[in-house]
């Protein structure tokens, strides 16, 4: 049981409306990996409980009924394995059926390895506290009772109460039951940021469509009106036409002036904003960030080209690095960013021929900014980007190098 596996059970909560295919997508491939990674060890721990309960069996009987109690706890493991592929998978009909089928096998191997048998049960109790938060109060409760009671009501075992077995069963239930809720909690965060960052997008959309509404409707009116008077005056008055074409003139330019100024919000990119675009953005990706809290170490005329270079470079770490880390180096003419991750040629932070537009104008930029681009493979895993460019800032008569070009 992981927090993936709770996070997708909690969210197929049937209390919850479905999840819309279009919005949430596929899971990203750097955090299905980060989460695989934890889904298989939390996975194996729970595995403890039957080998505790198989080495019992060996204690307690011998011959042909020690072989139907290894039988039982094979077959117990056996039914586990599928129950994990079945939460990994979001395959919900298989759980049911799977959970009765490992409480038989709790059952079947009590003669065999008596108290001990409720470690099985532990493993049991937990999933039903996963899956079924709403029953997992009274599963918890009958099991621990279970474990209490039953080694000592059954007298041919010759022991007391499972007091051991029953604060096994009971603590590890408890601390599935909580980390189903804190897994809850951390999905719905990562939903509402989501949903967060969707209305502010929308909200900036509403903004420049209300703005561009506002100056294109006045301002073309205008045009259009002198523009049928100059060309009525022209017959008549041509210096009083020409007068009239100059304020068309002077109104255009300042209608364009004031649509860039409506649109700047989409272009302007910058340093700090983008150290703390990229560091939320790696965090919500499960990747370790190691960023610069300020960029008071760049000169101020490189700082709107490496904020590019951290957009660019971020995103290629979280999109293809398969990384647990990256860090980024900020000085006066460089920024370097690395990553830890496993991602092959076009995997990490790629900028062959193959990449996509937003590494292509990258590139544009740094040149066009007199700078240079490093990019390859760390030994023995990871990528390296590294931004250098000349002391003394770009120059400013060259194209490119100031805030004209897009992604």
């Amino acid at each position: 049981m992981t927090d993936h596996d709770v996070g997708r059970e909690c969210d197929q909560d049937p209390g919850r409306p479905a999840a819309s295919p279009g919005r949430d997508g596929p899971p990203h491939p750097v955090r299905s990996w980060g989460q695989g990674r934890r889904r298989l060890l939390l996975g194996s721990g729970m595995m403890v409980f039957p080998a505790l309960t198989a080495m019992a069996v060996s204690g307690t009987v011998s011959g042909a009924a020690a072989i139907a109690g290894y039988a039982v706890v094979v077959a117990f493991c056996l039914c586990y394995a599928l129950l994990a592929l079945a939460l990994g998978r979001g395959r919900p009909r298989w759980i049911a059926p799977l959970l009765v089928a490992m409480t038989a096998l709790f059952l079947a191997a009590l003669p065999f390895a008596h108290e001990d048998s409720f470690f099985l049960a532990t493993v049991v109790v937990s999933a039903v506290a996963i899956r079924w938060r709403g029953y997992a109060a009274r599963a918890v409760a009958a099991g621990t009772v279970a474990a209490l009671v039953v080694p000592w009501a059954v007298r041919p075992w010759h022991t007391g109460p499972g007091g051991f077995q029953a604060l096994a069963l009971l603590f590890t239930s408890l601390t599935c039951g909580a980390f189903a809720e804190i897994a809850a909690t951390n999905s719905a965060l990562v939903a509402a940021r989501a949903e967060v960052a969707r209305l502010a997008s929308e909200a900036e959309r509403n903004r420049i469509a209300r703005d561009l509404h506002d100056l294109l409707g006045h301002s073309l009116t205008a045009i259009t009106v002198k523009s049928r008077l100059a060309q009525r005056m022209a017959v008549k008055d041509l210096d009083q036409a020409v007068a009239e074409m100059a304020a068309v003139e002077t109104l255009s330019r300042q209608t364009l002036s004031d649509v860039r100024a409506a649109v700047t919000g989409y272009r302007e990119v910058t340093l700090t904003g983008e150290l703390a675009r990229g560091r939320e953005l790696l965090r919500a990706a499960g990747v370790v960030a190691d960023l610069p809290t300020a960029a008071d170490a760049v000169a101020p005329g490189e700082r709107e080209l490496f904020g590019w270079v951290l957009r660019e470079g971020i995103t290629n770490v979280v999109r293809h690095a398969r990384a647990g880390r990256c860090s980024v180096l900020l000085t006066a003419t460089t920024v370097e960013i690395r990553d830890d991750g496993t991602g092959g040629r076009g995997g990490g932070i790629s900028l062959d021929r193959t990449a996509g537009k937003g590494l292509t104008g990258l590139r544009e930029r740094v040149a066009a900014a007199g700078g240079t681009v490093e990019a390859g493979p760390l030994d023995p895993h990871g990528w390296r980007l590294l931004v250098t460019v000349p002391p003394g800032g770009p120059d400013p008569g060259r194209p490119g190098t100031g805030n004209e070009g897009t992604r």
